[in-house]
């Protein structure tokens, strides 16, 4: 893996050729982005281009998804020098929380939880993950976030794809994904 190398020509979402592809089956996402995040150019151009769709909105904090939107999450925290709250898989908080069910990606039930001091009515939150698949995740993201009475500014992710979670979520709410028009039939199809 060249850490250092760059395209001279690069257009929008070059970085998500550093994306290795599933070799373990089924069990597993179909595409694996940690090699981008360990290549600074790609991280930061990746950044940048999830948060552009936002410049000049008010946003008041980043909230990163369990576990992957930790990565991309504190990252565009940083580049936008505001705090970063984890949303959680339950039972990793030790302080007062508020839970929602939802559906994972694979179909699994699962629980998710945040801390309730975290946020306060009106703030307004950038949800960041790595992936929209079904949607399930991030919405019960949106779900915490706004039963606390923040507000959803946006979400973030290097693919929503145009499931019907994903297209749920890309009529509601303003969003933000590094994947060219061109590509996204391909990625929807897991290709």
């Amino acid at each position: 893996m060249d850490l250092c190398h760059v395209p001279a020509s690069r257009e929008k979402g070059w970085y998500l050729a550093l994306m290795a592809p599933n070799v373990k089956g089924p069990n597993y996402a179909w595409l694996d982005p940690s090699r981008l995040y360990c290549h600074p150019q790609g991280l930061q151009e990746c950044v940048a281009d999830l948060l552009q769709p936002f410049q000049g909105d008010a946003i008041d904090m980043v909230a990163g998804i369990d576990a992957m939107g930790f990565i991309l999450g504190a990252a565009a925290a940083a580049t936008l020098r505001k705090g970063f709250l984890a949303i959680r898989k339950a039972g990793h908080l030790c302080v007062q929380t508020v839970a929602q069910p939802y559906t994972d990606y694979s179909g699994r039930e699962k629980l998710m939880e945040v801390r309730t001091d975290a946020i306060a009515p009106g703030l307004r939150i950038l949800l960041v993950d790595q992936w929209v698949e079904t949607g399930g995740t991030m919405r019960a993201a949106i779900e915490l976030v706004e039963r606390l009475g923040g507000v959803v500014a946006g979400v973030a992710a290097i693919c929503i794809e145009n499931s019907e979670g994903g297209k749920w979520i890309q009529e509601r709410y303003k969003c933000s994904h590094c994947v060219p028009p061109r590509l996204q039939p391909r990625f929807d199809q897991h290709q």
